[in-house]
């Protein structure tokens, strides 16, 4: 899979772009604030309807204006298909494929799979445990297009349970009685919706964590692929569950009322899960196992969260496509032996677009196409 042709219209810095794009490694130069990163941003939009460095769409509406258009030809074993998505904010957004609209955007989401590797990658080890589960369930959604339906429908049901848990907690009375008898109902609806996440996100933990194991051994000096594990931690007790999922967040969700009714809002659910990042200190019978956050280097830290991104090209590959690798700006931040390594990975894959403020950033494996990016220019360099 490869993006053969991206237009901008209102995007970011762009009124209008047009720029022509081959397969193989393909690298955008210029200093910061130019508008490079712009560029791959809005392919991985066209991935997932979510950009990798903001949480809403308004900030990629060019200033002045109240509509921006993203559209990409893509081409995927010898096929093209024109895809585009028009961004609305505050309004409902739409999408297009060869020119026919779709009944929900979201229809479009996984038809373009990319995997961006970004400065800001290093929140996924020394953030929050929402920007872990943010990594899960968007490659949940590359891999499974209609979880975004479900992802959404969770949102929604979070979001009403939330609401009438705060009623509830402060009615008396007949209004107390209706506000719980309501509750129950959306107490299933978590429970059913919720499930289903779940048990996508346990699936998808194991998937990848014997890809995890390799990739941490190919960027960290002197490990191995045991070093590096991930494990699923659960607002249920998954294990005792018997692998009804539904009924333990049921039998969680009833053993947490009166707090949830205290506080106001939902803790049960995937919204409350944990994915552990861990490090092994050894290799004998008595090894320990650490938490990334806390007690790795930031080396250390590094080489986890590529070998996390590495990980997820490695199984969207597996799944029998390649997916397009963006690397914003992510060699300025490692050193000559890391780059080099990287660059060797990844070089193989059927389309690389990098982003860097120096070509000398860039490493000769990935030397392929290069377009300079400055004044609102993307210029071919011949």
């Amino acid at each position: 899979m490869h993006v053969a042709h991206l237009t901008l219209h209102n995007f970011r810095s762009y009124a209008d772009v047009d720029v022509a794009l081959e397969p193989g490694a393909t690298a955008f130069i210029g200093r910061n604030g130019q508008g490079k990163t712009n560029l791959v941003e809005a392919i991985d939009y066209l991935s997932r309807l979510s950009s990798h460095r903001v949480a809403t769409d308004a900030p990629l509406v060019k200033a002045g204006a109240d509509q921006a258009i993203v559209r990409a030809s893509v081409v995927k074993e010898g096929r093209t298909a024109l895809l585009e998505v028009e961004l609305n904010p505050g309004r409902a957004n739409r999408a297009r494929i060869n020119r026919s609209p779709l009944p929900r955007p979201r229809e479009i989401v996984g038809l373009v799979r990319t995997v961006v590797f970004a400065p800001d990658d290093l929140t996924l080890v020394k953030g929050d445990p929402s920007d872990r589960r943010k990594l899960l369930d968007d490659l949940l959604v590359l891999r499974t297009p209609r979880l975004a339906g479900v992802r959404s429908d969770y949102d929604r049901i979070l979001k009403q349970r939330n609401s009438l848990l705060k009623t509830a907690g402060i009615a008396r009375g007949s209004s107390r009685d209706a506000a719980m008898s309501t509750l129950e109902i959306w107490d299933d609806n978590l429970a059913r919706v919720g499930a289903e996440i779940l048990g996508a996100r346990l699936q998808l933990v194991d998937d990848l964590r014997p890809y995890l194991g390799k990739a941490y051994e190919a960027v960290a000096r002197g490990a191995s692929r045991d070093d590096a594990d991930l494990d699923y931690r659960a607002s249920v007790d998954v294990e005792s569950s018997g692998g009804d999922l539904q009924q333990a967040l049921l039998d969680a969700i009833a053993a947490k009322r009166k707090d949830e009714l205290d506080r106001g809002i939902s803790l049960v659910g995937p919204h409350r899960d944990e994915l552990l990042l861990t490090l092994g200190t050894g290799s004998g019978p008595d090894d320990l196992r650490l938490p990334v956050k806390g007690y790795a280097s930031h080396g250390e830290s590094w080489s986890f969260a590529l070998a996390l991104r590495l990980a997820s090209y490695d199984l969207l590959r597996a799944d029998g496509d390649d997916p397009i690798l963006v690397l914003d700006d992510v060699f300025a931040e490692l050193d000559a032996e890391r780059r080099s390594q990287l660059a060797g990975l990844v070089a193989g894959a059927e389309q690389v677009l990098v982003t860097a403020a120096v070509a000398a950033d860039v490493p000769a494996s990935l030397q392929g196409v290069r377009f300079l990016v400055a004044d609102g220019q993307v210029t071919r360099d011949e």
